[in-house]
C-alpha cells in the first residue's frame, strides 16, 4: 500500500482540534500507542502495541524529507508477521510512546500526537488508491496545510524514531 505523508511540529493542539472540527473530520478517538521500533537492513519496521488492539507489525520504507512524501508499507498482524518472516530476535533500535488522536477526512487521516520526550506533532496520511492518485492525496495535503497553518511549527522530515534516538 501506498500513502503521501506530511509531518510537522504543533504548537497549539486545541487550534488544531478545532480545525479538524471547522473541516467537518471525524473524530476516531484518542489510542495510548507504543511503537518498538527494530534494526533492520532497509525501511523501517515497528512493533504497534495499543491497549485493546490487536499487535500489529508495520514494514514501511519512505525518503526522510521535509516535504510531502510517499511511504510504501505492509501491515502485519502479530501470527501473521511471525509466520511470514519467523521468531528470531530483531535488536530493537528505539521505543515510542504516544498518545494519538485520530481524525479522517475523506481518504486523509490526520494524526494530533503527543510524543514522549518529544513533544507535539501533527501527521496526515492520505491513502493512495481507491480513486486518489498521488496528484489528488499531495493537492488535498497541500489543502489541509494550509487550513492547519496557524497551528503548526516546522515541517518534520524524520521518523519519531529518528527523533528519539537524537533525544
Amino acid at each position: 500500500m501506498r500513502n503521501i505523508e506530511f509531518k510537522a511540529e504543533l504548537r497549539d493542539l486545541p487550534l488544531a482540534r478545532g480545525i479538524c472540527a471547522a473541516l467537518g473530520a471525524v473524530r476516531v478517538g484518542r489510542f495510548e500507542q507504543t511503537d518498538t521500533y527494530y534494526s533492520v537492513p532497509a525501511g523501517r519496521l515497528k512493533k504497534r502495541e495499543c491497549p485493546g488492539e490487536a499487535v500489529e507489525y508495520i514494514r514501511y520504507e519512505r525518503p526522510d524529507s521535509a516535504a510531502a512524501r510517499p511511504s510504501d508499507f505492509a501491515v502485519f498482524a502479530e501470527g501473521e508477521f511471525l509466520e511470514r518472516f519467523g521468531r528470531s530476535e530483531i535488536p530493537v533500535r528505539a521505543i515510542v510512546r504516544k498518545a494519538r488522536e485520530l481524525f479522517l477526512i475523506e481518504n486523509v487521516r490526520i494524526h494530533l500526537d503527543e510524543v514522549e520526550g518529544l513533544g507535539t506533532f501533527l501527521e496526515f496520511e492520505a491513502q493512495v488508491g481507491g480513486g486518489h492518485d498521488e496528484r489528488a492525496c499531495r493537492a488535498a495535503l497541500a489543502r489541509l496545510r494550509e487550513a492547519f497553518a496557524p497551528a503548526l511549527g516546522e515541517p518534520v522530515a524524520r521518523s519519531y524514531c529518528d527523533l528519539v534516538e537524537g533525544a
